[in-house]
């Protein structure tokens, strides 16, 4: 992961917007709130819940987020090496299923981070592996098939885009795997196990229904941010997916397959086809929610340095693929850095957002350089789902809980890019005591 440091250290990329919303929901359930109910964001709960432990243990810090991502990365490669070995994927055991994969984390900058796509796709990668066993063990076992379910039940409680496994486990289960009816409803019920647990926790604290709309129907409810555009994730992915489409022709021309290895490879073409689906459900365009292909992509990939008689066809393919994805990827990060864009996605500090050092601060925009050295006070942390549910005048139990809110916390600063907060303060005319204006719609607390 040499790389990863240059990515980090040398180019000294900023904090992520997504990287500011994470820690900022870890302080605030570290502070004694909930998640949904206090902190109104679309983050998973169980990713919620490893932003909470990580500020309670180590505050903000986001080498530690580098850190941990990294460590889940190596989890990812040593398992998905060891188990294309374990199930036989290929004829010989090798460890070039770890290289190509430590290579494709390096398509972008920000497939290191400690994102819930990455949390995520770490029980996606472990299903897997219990569907691989399916193509190996022949027998009429239950356990691997629970197990299946639930594993992809705990992902989507991670990162709900990786609902989208729900249909996949469905479509591979009958299709490739054989899946008996009495088998496909265990492994169905096992995927709704960590839901259920997860819905019955916020039934419990009274916020089911902040938990169903702000995470589960988020996606259809809020404006998506558009951090990176859909052709710059065509020109960061396209190089992988044609080494991937290289290495599938490469195993159908070269190499007869048994039939343990023919079903392995028809769930992983099935797997790619359900992964890229998943991007349409996020409400962040970014790369690091395409994590979830990699293990697809490593897979064909590898065809080609396994399958391909030594030549120089090989050395050349080898070659290209070792330095054109870190190449691109370093290429368009620079690119970013150097005025095209980045500020879409990352969080600058600059001389105008020092006046909330160190005090309580809600932002009603995109700037989030203003939450650098201060606290977020009340719960609307992700701006796009805050404004639907406080421009909704003619619920009057929105608006009775944001005046709670506003008057329980009463942020020093209110920064509101859009009128907002002066729109509500028309609506709340109490909350105009507590507050004066400044220029450039910043309003301090009297």
């Amino acid at each position: 992961m040499i790389l990863s440091g240059i990515y980090i250290v040398a180019l000294d990329v900023p904090l992520l917007q997504p990287e500011m919303i994470w820690m900022l929901a870890g302080e605030r359930l570290a502070a004694g709130h909930h998640m949904y109910l206090d902190v109104l964001d679309d983050t998973g709960p169980l990713s919620a819940g490893i932003y909470w432990i990580l500020h309670l243990m180590f505050g903000k810090s986001l080498l530690i987020y580098k850190l941990v991502g990294l460590l889940i990365i190596l989890f990812q490669v040593i398992y998905i090496n060891n188990l294309f070995i374990r199930y036989k994927s290929f004829d010989e055991n090798t460890y070039l299923p770890g290289l190509v994969m430590v290579i494709l984390f390096h398509a972008s900058f920000d497939l290191i981070t400690l994102s819930p796509a990455l949390m995520g796709s770490t029980f996606v990668v472990i299903a897997l592996g219990q569907l691989f066993s399916q193509t190996v063990l022949q027998k009429e076992g239950s356990d691997s098939i629970l197990l299946v379910g639930i594993f992809g039940g705990i992902a989507t409680c991670f990162h709900f885009p990786l609902v989208i496994f729900l249909p996949f486990m469905i479509v591979v289960g009958i299709t490739v795997s054989g899946f008996s009816f009495n088998q496909l409803v265990l492994s169905i019920l096992g995927y709704f196990l960590p839901l259920v647990g997860c819905a019955l926790y916020y039934f419990w604290i009274d916020a089911l229904p902040e938990f169903i709309l702000e995470y589960i129907l988020a996606s259809r409810t809020s404006d998506v941010y558009t951090h990176v555009r859909y052709n710059e994730l065509g020109i960061l992915f396209a190089t992988p997916v044609f080494f991937a489409i290289i290495g599938y022709s490469v195993g159908a021309i070269f190499k007869m397959i048994t039939v343990n290895q023919q079903k392995q490879r028809q769930i992983m073409v099935i797997y790619l086809v359900f992964a890229l689906l998943s991007i349409f459900l996020t409400n962040r365009k970014t790369p690091y929610q395409l994590t979830i292909l990699i293990p697809g992509l490593t897979y064909f990939i590898t065809q080609i340095f396994i399958y391909l008689k030594r030549g120089i066809l090989l050395n050349v393919l080898f070659v290209s693929f070792l330095i054109l994805i870190p190449l691109i990827g370093f290429s368009w990060i620079t690119y970013k850095m150097n005025g095209n864009g980045i500020d879409r996605y990352a969080t600058f500090v600059e001389e105008k957002h020092r006046i909330t050092a160190g005090k309580s601060v809600l932002v009603l925009g995109d700037d989030l350089g203003y939450y650098h050295q201060a606290k977020l006070a009340t719960p609307y942390l992700n701006y796009r789902l805050s404004k639907r549910i406080l421009e909704d005048y003619d619920d009057f139990t929105n608006m009775a809980i944001a005046y709670q809110f506003f008057i329980k916390e009463k942020p020093e600063v209110v920064i509101d890019e859009e009128g907002v907060f002066q729109r509500l303060m028309e609506r709340l005319p109490e909350l105009e005591k507590f507050y004066e204006k400044e220029s450039g719609g910043i309003y301090y607390k009297k």
